[in-house]
Order: structure tokens, then C-alpha cells, then sequence
């Protein structure tokens, strides 16, 4: 491969995630020469996916949200793939199967890609609330979230607005701010609104291949377009002159200039490479939220164990913990997946069971353990996590459950740190966004996590977003 070193280009992207990925596919469509640079060697970034036991596991990637069926206009889906220049057919997208549930205490609503059913659930358990969450749901379709004059606020004082009862604001913020919030127990409201869009109103959708089929699918759209993407590759220092950035110091010590800079590595830590920055500048915008996850293979279809959700969001206590927990791990609330309970067709079905369980933790107590105790820590929040979702889903038998599991890797805060660079392990970035894209550089641009969108579908049209807004506009 040719060496970089001295080489120019109109524009370098850092990172190789979704929104890098198709920042990249966007600007290639109008003739830009583009490079991506990668520290790792997988793309995905947050959704990606990693080899354990001779088998291939998603990570990050739950669902597709915003998924609607082929040819409902108007959706980011639709312009997601107007946009890059993809269809539906190639991105694979099969549809929840049987819906999902939220369920608190004593209480449970069920929903599906037909927001109909969900609207149904809160009529039939919260009657005295049907009108008022009727006159939010028209609040949520009439709001821009993406207008430049947006309103800022807190999603839980506009909820009260609308809703008299605490319980039906807790189970409707639960599955939000679990897919898509960087703050503490509240979310920015035009991030509520984008969410319950894309989870709500919308719903689910997932590959069948999981996050392979759309990572493999956008490098290829990159590459036929005469992108270029280095992986093992990452960025050591930005070389600054002025308000610009002058250059890129890779790890390996060779240098790369660019008209324009796109970071997706979230704001504090493209902050931190920029020549004249103090390594603590702007610690108090480090994310505060990272899960641990628990992911178990099956030699049985996780139906056949009475378990048909294609996605659980639950809490034990009547409001739920969002923040950063006391312990390693949080385990009054989580999200319980089952990526074989989507509508595939019926030549697809996957060989395995996958049973995923995701919960809050603290990355302080987890990044410094000795790798014994590490692993030994992993084990013992495993069990405890399993017992918990246990209770969530309907009873099976435990030595059943056991003998049919054939195999069980957990990912912690340290793993999404050591293979995303987020510090603290963050994965839904810093609480601080920057919507418009903009740095302390003229020529240095944001996307993805920190610059606000969320999930798949809202990294993807981040990179779009930016790339229209800096860096094709002239």
C-alpha cells in the first residue's frame, strides 16, 4: 500500500464508524478526494462487531431504529438512503416480529412498528391519560428537532405538560433515554423528540447478518466511489497554525493535510489531538453514561423458551435509574434483546439463539482491575444480570436454560474505551452536543455522537448532515 505521508486531501475523516462511513460515501458522490482514517481494524465505531469463540457478535446494534415500511415517504430512513444512494433491498432491514415491551412494575406496554398498538396500551392502562398523550404525540410530529431555533429544554418539565401521571412518564422516557441519551436522568428535549420518532413511532428493524451487512455495505459504496480508508491507522496529533488545521500526525509519524478536517471521535477527544489544548481542557463534557453487556448463545430458538419480545426495556422501581450507579453495574433496569425475533424471511434463519442483556454501569470500577479480577468481576455481574432479566421474562427452567447455553462473553466500559478511544467509556458521547458541526478550528468539523444524532440510522445522517453543511456547501 502506498505510503500517506506528505499526501493532501480535500478532505480526512477520523474514524470509521457509521457516521464517518457515510460522510465519506457523501462527500466521494461529489468528487472529492477523501480519506478515512482508522485506529482500529473493523469499522462501526460504537456498532460493530468482534470474533469470541469461533463466533462473530454485534455490538451496539440492538435494532435498526426509524425503520417504516418500503415506500413511506418523509422518514429519515427514506432520506438516509436518498442521501447515499442505497435502497432498502441492499441494507436487508426485516421488521420486529412480534413487538416489544416496556415493563415497570406491576405494569407493562407493549409496542410494535404499528404506533397504533403502543397508543392503545397507554388507553387501556392509563385511561385518565389518553388525551394528554394524545396532544404530545401531535407535539412530537409538529416539532423540528433539526431547525436552527429549536427550543432548548428538558424533556421530563415538557412531559409534565402533557401527562399527570409519573409512572407514564417513566416508562415513556425508559426505552429513549436508554437508546439514545448522554445525560443524567433527563434528556435534551429535542433528543426526546428525535427518539420517540425513532422508537415510537417508527420502530425496529435489523439485517439479518446484523451490523455486518451495513458496515460491508457502506465500505463497498466508499470504495466504488474512489474513497480511500486506512485501517490500523489512527490520528496522533492535529498540527494547528492559526484557527486551521495545518495537518494530521499519524501514530506511525507520517503526516497528512486536508482542506478539511471530519471528526467522529466525539468533541473532548478531537479536542485533546489539537496542538495548544491542555489534556484537561474540557473535562467537565465527558460523558457520564456506559453499559456493560452480557451476550449468550443459544442452541434453541429463544421462543421455544416462551420468550417472543424482540426488545424489553424494564425497571424494578416505579422511576428509573439513568445515571451513572454507586456499584459496577446497575441491575434495577436494562434493556433485554433477542435478535432472532425479527421478521426474516423465511429461507433466513439464524443458527443460534443470541440472548443480549444490557445494563448502566461506572466505568471508574471497571478500567483499573487487575485482568483476574477483571474477569472474575465479569462472571460474577454476568449471573447477577441473567438472574434479573430471569425475573423480567416469562419463567423457564434455570437448568434448561443453562444446558442449552452454549457459549457467553460480556463487554464492559474498558472494552468500549479501548475500541471506540471514548473516554470513560461514554457511549452516547458527551452531555454537551454540538449541533452545527462547528470547533475552536475554522476547518475542523464534528460528527456523530457528539455532534447529536443517535443510533444507526441517526450516526449515518450526522455524517451527512455535516459533510452538506461544511464541507459541500461552497
Amino acid at each position: 500500500m502506498d505510503p500517506l505521508d506528505g499526501r493532501h486531501f480535500e478532505a480526512v475523516i477520523i474514524g470509521a464508524g457509521m457516521s464517518g462511513l457515510a460522510a465519506g460515501i457523501r462527500l466521494a458522490h461529489f468528487g472529492k478526494s477523501v480519506l478515512i482514517l482508522e485506529r482500529h481494524n473493523i469499522c462501526g465505531g460504537l456498532n460493530s462487531y468482534y470474533s469470541f469463540d469461533a463466533r462473530k457478535f454485534d455490538v451496539g446494534l440492538h435494532a435498526v431504529t426509524n425503520y417504516v415500511e418500503p415506500g413511506v415517504k418523509g422518514t429519515p430512513l427514506g432520506k438516509l438512503c436518498r442521501q447515499l444512494r442505497i435502497t432498502r433491498e441492499e441494507l436487508g432491514l426485516a421488521p420486529q416480529k412480534y413487538g416489544s415491551r416496556v415493563v415497570f412494575p406491576g405494569t407493562e406496554l407493549r409496542f410494535s412498528n404499528d404506533f397504533e398498538l403502543f397508543r392503545a396500551e397507554v388507553r387501556d392502562r392509563f385511561p385518565s391519560q389518553i388525551d394528554g398523550f394524545d396532544r404530545l404525540t401531535r407535539f412530537v410530529r409538529e416539532f423540528d428537532p433539526f431547525a436552527d431555533d429549536t427550543m432548548v429544554g428538558n424533556a421530563r418539565l415538557e412531559l409534565e405538560r402533557f401527562l399527570s401521571e409519573p409512572l407514564l412518564r417513566e416508562m415513556i422516557l425508559c426505552p429513549l433515554m436508554f437508546y439514545g441519551c448522554a445525560r443524567e436522568d433527563d434528556m435534551d428535549l429535542y433528543q426526546f423528540v428525535i427518539m420517540f420518532r425513532a422508537v415510537l413511532l417508527e420502530g425496529f428493524g435489523r439485517p439479518f447478518e446484523g451490523v455486518r451487512r451495513v458496515i460491508r455495505l457502506l465500505q463497498k459504496k466508499f470504495k466504488s466511489l474512489g474513497g480511500e480508508r486506512r485501517m490500523k491507522c489512527g490520528v496522533k496529533r492535529i498540527q494547528v497554525a492559526g484557527n486551521q488545521a495545518k495537518a494530521l500526525v499519524l501514530d506511525d509519524g507520517q503526516t497528512v493535510s486536508a482542506e478539511k478536517v471530519l471528526s467522529t471521535i466525539g468533541s473532548v477527544e478531537t479536542q485533546r489531538l489539537c496542538e495548544g489544548q491542555p489534556p484537561s481542557a474540557a473535562r467537565e463534557r465527558i460523558g457520564p453514561i456506559t453499559f456493560v453487556e452480557v451476550i449468550a448463545v443459544l442452541d434453541r430458538e429463544p421462543e421455544e423458551f416462551g420468550w417472543k419480545d424482540t426488545i424489553v426495556f424494564f425497571s424494578n422501581q416505579e422511576k428509573f435509574f439513568y445515571g451513572r450507579p454507586e456499584d459496577r453495574v446497575d441491575t434495577r433496569g436494562g434493556i433485554l434483546c433477542f435478535p432472532n425475533n425479527y421478521d426474516y424471511p423465511e429461507e433466513q434463519k439464524l443458527d443460534e439463539g443470541i440472548f443480549r442483556i444490557t445494563a448502566l454501569a461506572d466505568y471508574s470500577g471497571w478500567a483499573d482491575l487487575e485482568e483476574s479480577k477483571y474477569l472474575g468481576q465479569k462472571a460474577v455481574w454476568s449471573e447477577r444480570l441473567l438472574e434479573g432479566a430471569l425475573k423480567i421474562l416469562p419463567a423457564t427452567n434455570r437448568v434448561d436454560l443453562e444446558r442449552s447455553t452454549l457459549a457467553t462473553d460480556m463487554f464492559t466500559p474498558r472494552t468500549v474505551k479501548k475500541y471506540t478511544g471514548h473516554l470513560a467509556g461514554a457511549i452516547y458521547g458527551s452531555h454537551q452536543k454540538v449541533r452545527n458541526g462547528q470547533t475552536h478550528l475554522e476547518n475542523l468539523f464534528l460528527c456523530g455522537t457528539d455532534q447529536g444524532f443517535l443510533g444507526i440510522t441517526g450516526a449515518m445522517l450526522s455524517g451527512i448532515t455535516i459533510a452538506n453543511l461544511h464541507l459541500l456547501k461552497d
